[in-house]
């Protein structure tokens, strides 16, 4: 950690938390963007300047604050950037023989700034880039072994680590769930958002193209070939050591550690896969009873908790309450308060038995069960399960409505109440499935008996 601190400026990141945040972001992009076209990342300091007097004169550049740059003119301003940039670590400008100055990224600011680039243009991970490279790089034959093993170890660490990251990003979803207060909100966050970003780019590609289970049995069984190779360990160990400058015993070590953390990501692979799988059904099945809480309300106990549930959140996010202060929510004032009691008084101890009494036998009662409201909660009953919805009931449902048709779109579909419009909804998120007996494209978003919706083609596979 020491040894990271003195390659990195302890001001490194000050430009990216000032106010100016904006004006140095948008103008280290622009150096990276002249830059990234030359030969080298080094250009002339009055090229550079140009392009941030150019910035700065343009009415879209992110509003400056003066109390930091001052009353300065556009070029002022430019060179007063790549004073800063050069102060903070993100830069170095040096002289050549011509006495031109040109201008330098720092070797790890070009690093930090590719990482930043990728996450503010949400690049999502290629996973059969990596299953792929290291699929190839097994099957390949090599006379630099102990390269291609560090290169199978790198890109087994990044696929693990992608998949980590995919499992905690399906988790921030499903945390983000109870920011959503309407209908409208959580389908644009299941549709729009989780569906396009997730499941689209990586989730599904997961289980189809990108699957480990078409390369993983390959992948082991010629890994444990070359662990049982002395003639692989050994030019493997001699690469190695050359490569890494380790002694015999510790190559030695280096490369069958390698080898088994590899065959060991592989095995336990499926451990990570389950939770993504556990964790993208959990947030569609939340997304979905959160949207059908909204949707439906009735008079029974079950209607005016949750009308009251939602006045409660309405009042506490207006007034900008926390949860401590609930109670101060005026229409609480007639309902029941649990609290704790921390005073003791004569209720509170133990009644003494006071002797025998005599002893009075009640009639018991025989009561006939009634057989018609039996019926009617058996019949009940029987109608909530049927009304459950299941992939196998909307392939049903999907096949019923197609008839002798190929394809239909989901406006086509029956929707007079909300029960139908939780049946399109269902049809449009199972359609994601690979084990369902159609799939869907999306259309544009149309509103139809007062429902809006994105529409989609339904096609029979």
């Amino acid at each position: 950690m020491k040894q990271l601190f003195s390659l990195i400026s302890d001001n490194f990141f000050v430009p990216l938390s000032s106010k100016n945040k904006i004006v140095y972001w948008e103008c280290i992009c622009k150096l990276f963007s002249v830059m990234d076209h030359q030969l080298s990342f080094g250009v002339e300091r009055d090229v550079l300047v140009d392009e941030l007097q150019f910035y700065f004169e343009q009415m879209n550049a992110a509003e400056l604050d003066e109390e930091e740059f001052g009353e300065k003119d556009s070029r002022a301003k430019a060179n007063e950037m790549l004073r800063r940039l050069e102060f903070y670590g993100w830069i170095e400008i040096e002289t050549d023989k011509s006495y031109i100055q040109r201008v330098n990224f720092k070797e790890y600011a070009i690093r930090v700034l590719k990482t930043l680039l990728e996450i503010a243009d949400g690049k999502q991970v290629e996973y059969q880039g990596y299953i792929y490279t290291i699929y190839s790089l097994v099957r390949s034959q090599t006379d630099n072994p102990g390269v291609v093993l560090i290169q199978v170890m790198e890109n087994t660490d990044l696929l693990i680590t992608g998949l980590k990251n995919l499992n905690s990003n399906i988790k921030h979803y499903i945390d983000d769930l109870t920011r959503h207060s309407t209908v409208a909100e959580i389908m644009d966050a299941l549709f729009n958002d989780y569906i396009t970003n997730i499941v689209d780019k990586a989730y599904h590609r997961l289980l189809t193209s990108d699957n480990v289970s078409k390369f993983r049995p390959e992948i082991i069984e010629r890994l444990e070939s070359r662990s049982k190779s002395d003639t692989y360990i050994a030019q493997t160990v001699k690469e190695i050591i050359a490569l890494k400058e380790m002694e015999e015993e510790e190559a030695k070590e280096f490369v069958y550690r390698c080898l088994h953390e590899i065959m060991e990501a592989f095995r336990n692979m499926d451990d990570i896969l389950n939770e993504i799988n556990k964790k993208n059904a959990q947030y569609q099945k939340a997304a979905i009873n959160r949207a059908r809480f909204l949707l439906t309300g009735s008079e029974d106990i079950r209607g005016q908790i949750k009308e009251l549930l939602l006045g409660l959140n309405d009042a506490v996010n207006r007034e900008a309450m926390d949860l401590g202060g609930i109670y101060e929510v005026e229409f609480l004032e007639g309902l029941i308060r649990i609290y704790s009691c921390s005073v003791l008084d004569s209720n509170s101890f133990y009644t003494l038995v006071e002797g025998r009494k005599e002893f009075q036998p009640q009639v018991i009662e025989v009561h006939e069960p009634d057989e018609l409201l039996r019926q009617e909660k058996l019949r009940r009953m029987v109608e909530k399960v049927q009304r459950a919805l299941s992939p196998e009931k909307i392939n049903a449902y999907v096949e019923q409505q197609l008839g002798g048709r190929m394809e239909m779109l989901a406006t086509e579909l029956p929707l007079g109440d909300v029960e139908d419009f939780v049946k399109i909804i269902y049809t449009r998120l199972y359609g994601q499935r690979k084990n369902m007996k159609y799939q869907i494209e999306l259309k544009t978003e149309i509103e139809l008996n007062g429902f809006r919706f994105k529409d989609y083609v339904i096609r029979r596979k």
